[in-house]
């Protein structure tokens, strides 16, 4: 037992968990804890962030990227409240994250004293655990159980801390028990599940495999079960890597963020298993599909699709006892279609990267990154038309990590990511893809990522507008308002706050810079780099909506959008003529 400052105790609960850095800024109501953070700087490094929204955000990404439980702190009163959007985006996106908050002292709380709020409930509804400390000798023991219950629950932790209970000296003692993190899910399935299952498949003409985030670390098992099964994979955008991006068996995902490929599997499958999410647009699939769902938590089953065979499991198990009955299903015409399909899309958007007769193409830009990318890269990705154009272009074939806010989709998001990842996975490179509204929201901490020597390429795709509202206000005809952006010069802001700009404004300008920062990279830059990106302003392909089959949705819709998005039906043909020309019609 050694005597200690409260403090410091705190943040040596934090080492044994393993927690290797933490966001905040300091303030009255936290010095003590800041002043822990000093006395183990050689155990844990602080990154002093400009907004702790961006810190929030970052330990969110943190969790997304690893696993492991990301940390961020904030003062009272607006330091408290500035937590929030990160930690919403944790709590929607079911991530563990520990938010230490700032309080005054215990004898002027309840005087209506400087910054004094009630942060208990603001709390509550964010948090999975949420407590105020009352003594200082209690601290290590509710820092220790608020990281075991964001553990536990995949969510937000939040301990208030009175500032003068930090300040006094304790006797500290390293808790004993072993710090366990796997939730114990049951690792064997009920076997009428898998014999049931395995009716459903066979009974099938057009199954396919839907998954989602839980499956993150489960790329052997689902890979082997979608090649044993030869069924086609689809994934939630979260899930993105879930299964290599370049493997045949995947065909994309569905929604405005999707592929042809994955919106018309859709409209022909008759059998969707439905692993390890509660991706919120299953209520848009088709009506007249079966759906299998597998989760772990029963609240999620049937949340937002209706389901017809509910199993409550971890989805990595299921998959595991699948492949072990060593059953299969043959490599059919659904099948090949499908990746014909997926590897049509795929050719139209190198098409459209190589065009730049009228302004550059985003997918130009993600082509780029591909090329330059290494095979353990992080993607922070921002919400907005950013989004699609990350998740259409990043290859995810190798052991690179990819995060986005997910549920909460919050703009913002790229920037913090993109530091996170160079962070956590600090022998990769790190990327942030970002629009230029997301940006602007927070590209003060480009400072911060110069500050730490974290040599992000941050990727702005600037069209001076947000171009994702842009696109709602047409399609419900609204007038265009509040969607323009005033343009800035984000190389030269990045030089004004210590990193490196570039402007790129076609192809030309592309190949020259990339090649200037692979060169800055392989030099041992450590500097945050700008990349500032011009690119047309035309809407993304509308693919929650694909109308490209004339069977089923006539001639003149067909050809009214093939005009528009420039897609040519002779050689995009849809999903239902590949598979009617080889005799398969559902």
């Amino acid at each position: 037992m050694t005597k200690m400052m409260a403090g410091q105790a705190l943040v040596k609960v934090l080492e044994d968990w393993d927690v290797d850095h933490i966001y905040g800024i300091p303030g009255g109501s936290i010095n003590h804890t800041v002043e822990g953070l000093y006395l183990e700087q050689d155990k844990i490094k602080y990154i002093q962030v400009r907004h702790e929204e961006v810190g929030a955000i970052a330990a969110s990404a943190d969790a997304k990227f690893t696993g492991k439980i990301g940390v961020a702190f904030g003062s009272a009163g607006p330091g408290a409240t500035h937590l929030f959007n990160g930690l919403y985006d944790a709590k929607m996106d079911h991530v563990p994250v520990l938010a230490i908050v700032g309080q005054v002292a215990q004898p002027v709380m309840n005087t209506n004293f400087f910054q004094e709020m009630d942060e208990t409930p603001m709390f509550e509804d964010v948090s999975v655990y949420n407590r105020t400390v009352t003594t200082a000798e209690q601290i290590p023991y509710v820092i220790n159980e608020a990281i075991r219950e964001a553990y536990r629950q995949s969510g937000v932790a939040v301990v208030i801390l009175p500032e003068d209970l930090t300040t006094k000296e304790i006797d500290y003692e390293p808790a004993k028990t072993p710090k366990v993190v796997a939730n114990n899910y049951s690792q064997t399935v009920d076997s009428k599940a898998i014999a049931d299952s395995l009716k459903m498949i066979k009974e099938a003409k057009h199954p396919l495999i839907y998954a989602g985030r839980g499956l993150l670390g489960a790329r052997d098992e689902l890979t082997k079960f979608s090649e044993q099964f030869n069924i086609p994979v689809m994934n939630t955008v979260p899930a993105t890597g879930v299964i290599a991006t370049d493997h045949p068996n995947f065909i994309g995902t569905f929604g405005r963020l999707g592929a042809k490929s994955g919106f018309e599997a859709l409209q022909h499958a008759d059998l969707i298993l439905f692993l390890a999410s509660e991706f919120p647009f299953a209520n848009f699939w088709p009506k007249d599909v079966k759906i299998i769902q597998v989760n772990t938590n029963a609240f999620d089953i049937g949340k937002t699709v209706d389901v017809d065979y509910a199993i409550i499991a971890d989805a990595k198990a299921y998959l595991n006892d699948m492949i072990a009955t060593g059953e299969t299903r043959p490599a059919d015409t659904w099948l090949k279609a499908n990746q014909e399909n997926k590897a049509n899309w795929d050719k139209w958007l190198d098409e459209q990267a190589e065009d730049d007769s009228k302004g550059l193409n985003p997918e130009a830009v993600t082509k780029k990154i591909a090329e330059l990318a290494g095979p353990n890269d992080t993607y922070a990705v921002d919400t907005g038309n950013v989004s699609e154009w990350g998740v259409r272009g990043l290859p995810m074939n190798k052991n690179q990590r990819f995060a986005i806010s997910g549920l909460f989709a919050t703009m913002g998001f790229g920037l913090p990511g993109g530091m996170a990842g160079a962070l956590s996975v600090p022998d990769a490179q790190a990327w942030s893809l970002s629009g230029d509204g997301g940006f602007a929201m927070v590209a003060p901490d480009i400072i911060t990522e110069a500050r730490y020597e974290l040599p992000v390429i941050n990727v702005v795709f600037s069209n001076s507008r947000f171009g994702f509202i842009y696109y709602e206000q047409a399609e419900s005809k609204q007038h265009f308002y509040g969607v323009d952006l005033t343009d800035a010069d984000w190389a030269k802001v990045a030089e004004g706050l210590g990193g490196i700009g570039f402007t790129v404004k076609n192809k030309a300008d592309l190949d020259e810079v990339f090649a200037k920062v692979k060169d800055l990279q392989a030099n041992g830059n450590k500097k945050p780099i700008v990349i500032n990106a011009y690119i047309k302003p035309d809407d993304p392909i509308a693919t929650a909506f694909m109308p490209l089959d004339e069977k089923l949705y006539g001639a003149d819709t067909v050809k009214a959008y093939s005009e528009k998005y420039h897609i040519d039906p002779k050689t995009q043909p849809s999903l239902g003529e590949l598979l009617r020309a080889q005799g398969d019609e559902r």
